[in-house]
């Protein structure tokens, strides 16, 4: 790097321009220190080798605090016309229109969001070629408000057995927010309307198993204090936080895989791992066991139907 007001950073071939490297995005709390561009930047290089399979060909909405978390945040679809030649754009329809995005495939992209203040990248569960078509599927455990983290854990854990019974390989991850989403590969042969509506029949299901724990109430004025299983996000031009991405909350928490084993931890919260240790959970590779290529949801279906009609 150089100094001054400009550090160029070497990235594979690509040189990367970070501005202001100290600048403070995240200032020091009682628990962490501060975190400055130049400190996303360097956590976004470290990850990159862990972060970007869940990335590659995939539109992204990101999340911008150019003044750091405490100031405006943008949330930005249209890739801004002086961004590098040399970062990937995908090109997708939308009502009226279409839009087109910024897709991260490379480390030196990543870098070079990070300088743009890009601290939390939101993945779309389709990829450009195949926009309508997605191959994950997410159900989001979002807590009633003031309630304590045990009743997210529980409700993972409860989520896992339905979808083990459907046969369903799923991941878990740490939101870096408040809850908690599991993630489940699918083989992109069905739409979005079709994997959501099998989400929100698995979802009912639960609920139906659990009633005065969790609901799928849209409206959190009919919720309680049930926990929430969200599965809106499954929907064409819907995002979800990617694994590994940083959010714009203090201490700079990171949404981090973690492996079913490490839901029975105590210590267990959504902000469990930061920018200082994301990476090393990371490395023990949480999600090993889910397949390389997602599942078809038609055996899943069937048995989910059984299951209801039981």
């Amino acid at each position: 790097m150089s100094g001054g007001d400009v550090r160029r950073v070497r990235v594979g071939r690509r040189t990367v321009e970070v501005h202001r490297p100290d600048k403070v995005l995240f200032p020091a709390g009682e628990r962490s220190g501060a975190c400055s561009k130049e400190d996303l930047v360097s956590y976004y290089r470290a990850v990159a080798p862990l972060m970007l399979p869940h990335l590659r060909g995939r539109p992204l909405m990101l999340e911008r605090h150019p003044d750091g978390v405490g100031g405006p945040r943008f949330m930005q679809k249209n890739t801004p016309a002086h961004y590098p030649e040399w970062i990937t754009r995908a090109e997708v329809a939308k009502e009226g229109g279409t839009v087109c995005h910024t897709v991260c495939d490379d480390t030196a992209t990543l870098a070079y969001l990070a300088d743009q203040a890009c601290v939390t990248l939101h993945r779309w569960l389709s990829r450009a070629g195949r926009a309508d078509r997605p191959d994950v599927m997410i159900f989001d455990l979002d807590p009633a408000d003031g309630s304590a983290f045990d009743a997210v854990r529980e409700a993972a854990g409860q989520l896992g057995e339905l979808l083990d019974e459907l046969r369903l390989p799923s991941g878990l991850m740490t939101t870096g927010s408040r809850g908690l989403h599991v993630v489940v590969p699918v083989d992109g042969g069905d739409d979005f309307d079709t994997v959501r509506d099998f989400a929100r029949d698995a979802a009912d299901l639960l609920v139906t198993r659990h009633p005065g724990r969790l609901t799928t109430a849209a409206r959190k004025k009919d919720r309680g204090d049930r926990l929430y299983l969200d599965v809106q996000r499954n929907a064409y031009a819907q995002t979800a936080v990617a694994p590994f991405t940083v959010r714009a909350l203090p201490g700079a928490p990171v949404a981090t895989p973690i492996t079913w084993e490490q839901l029975r931890d105590p210590d267990l919260g959504p902000r469990r791992w930061t920018v200082a240790d994301a990476a090393d959970q990371g490395r023990t590779r949480p999600w090993s066991g889910l397949p390389g290529r997602g599942r078809a949801l038609g055996p899943a279906r069937r048995r989910l139907d059984a299951l209801r009609q039981a």
